[in-house]
């Protein structure tokens, strides 16, 4: 039985209140800094397996509405006319960035430009290295070489949406089940992902004894010092608690918000229309940094990074438990030996390389720590995943605007480039 998405979307908070519990009473998940939407959402997954595998009754969750009062702030005009489905999740999704885009004024860009660059770079040699590894280990255990780059960046630093784009060139390649594979896949490392750039930061900021360095610590991502204090542990109700203490002047944000969303709807259709692959998420936060770099060039005092960090963590909350909620773990149980080892593999290698490599060339700072965390989340799961990790870490440990200024395009949109070209030339040299 396929379940309405929209009871994923009626249960998104009491889901999410569960993993706040969770996260509460159990000491390893909040010392490793674990999103309570991840728990929470986990929770749900692994009671939805256990009533498919019992045979109480196949269970799934849909995924998609096509609503039209709901896709419409997310669609541009020509694309919604033909009521398209899209996941029920997209708004917040979109919300989300929307926020990071408006918290990117010109000098945290003027900050950060060199190091999207090496951030971009290190991203894409770990990408080339999945694909080596996951070769390599596929081979060694007499397994075609497809299954390990179909393992590799196609699923993890590609995600669901990269493995469904190349399934069917690698089934003609010779790949069997390549559209299942690469669903299991990209949903293990969406987990893998998730539970493993918490740990990684951890690590980073105690083992260098690393502090913020910027003005309001510890109190990034969050609207105001009481629900700094609180961090990671205070929740949903203490955020928008802080919010609605902002009366009428949180008006003015959300709806610029919303405005954003629309309008990057539009910049997205019309981007794809001119041949280039322009997620809607990256639409709205290009129309973000647009709109706050024209408020403050004009002497705007509409925008405040406190209220936005605010409602963007609550977007991002409900995008993260919805998505984890929605996975479906049985193709997770049928998936071969040889394809878990390749991706246990790969989760110690991307553990190490941040560790190492990616701390190293982000600077060995505090913010350094803050990217090595978000690399995790996108380079085995989705950019979602690395933003709720690196927003639970500075809820705790205090601001790290330049990280969430280099992590969400370069996850999102960058490497992406660097990996679609990389995918085309593996496919015609393997086959």
């Amino acid at each position: 039985m396929v379940l309405s998405p929209w009871l994923v979307l009626l249960l998104a908070v009491p889901i999410l209140l569960l993993g706040e519990g969770c996260v509460r009473r159990v000491a390893c998940l909040r010392r490793f800094n674990i999103p309570a939407p991840v728990v929470g959402g986990l929770l749900v997954c692994v009671a939805v397996l256990a009533c498919n595998v019992s045979g109480l009754g196949q269970l799934a969750f849909g995924s998609r509405v096509n609503d039209a009062w709901w896709t419409w702030l997310v669609c541009a005009e020509p694309e919604w006319a033909a009521r398209p489905a899209r996941p029920i999740n997209t708004l917040f999704m979109v919300g989300f960035f929307v926020c990071v885009g408006l918290n990117a004024t010109w000098s945290l860009v003027r900050t950060g430009g060199v190091q999207l660059i090496i951030f971009w770079f290190v991203a894409s040699v770990f990408g080339v290295l999945q694909n080596v590894v996951g070769v390599g280990v596929s081979t060694a255990m007499g397994e075609s070489a497809l299954l390990g780059v179909m393992c590799g960046s196609v699923t993890l630093t590609g995600g669901h949406s990269t493995a469904q784009a190349f399934a069917e060139p690698f089934a003609q390649a010779g790949l069997q089940g390549a559209a299942v594979i690469g669903v299991a896949a990209a949903t293990f490392g969406l987990i893998a992902g998730a539970l493993l750039g918490g740990p990684v930061a951890t690590r980073l900021i105690e083992k260098h004894r690393l502090r913020s360095t910027e003005a309001g610590a510890p109190g990034a991502g969050s609207v105001d010092t009481a629900t700094a204090a609180a961090g990671a542990e205070a929740g949903l109700f203490t955020l928008l608690r802080a919010l609605a203490g902002q009366g009428r002047r949180l008006i003015a944000p959300v709806l610029i918000v919303l405005l954003c969303v629309k309008g990057g709807a539009w910049a997205g259709y019309l981007l794809q229309k001119a041949g280039l692959i322009f997620p809607v998420s990256m639409g709205g936060m290009l129309v973000g940094v647009i709109v706050r770099n024209l408020h403050d060039a004009a002497g705007g005092r509409l925008i405040d990074s406190d209220v936005i960090d605010g409602i963007g963590a609550v977007l991002l909350s409900l995008f993260l438990v919805i998505t984890m909620a929605g996975l479906n773990l049985v193709e997770l149980a049928a998936t071969a030996l040889p394809m878990l080892v390749i991706l246990i593999v790969q989760i110690v290698l991307m553990g190490v390389f941040a560790l190492t490599v990616t701390f190293r060339a982000m600077g060995r700072d505090y913010d350094a720590a803050v990217m090595a965390a978000g690399h995790c989340g996108f380079a085995l799961g989705a950019t979602s995943n690395a933003m709720a990790t690196m927003l639970t870490v500075v809820q705790r440990h205090g601001p790290a605007r330049r990280a969430f200024l280099i992590v969400p395009p370069t996850g999102a949109l960058l490497i992406d480039v660097t990996n679609g070209f990389m995918l085309t030339g593996l496919l015609t040299w393997l086959k």
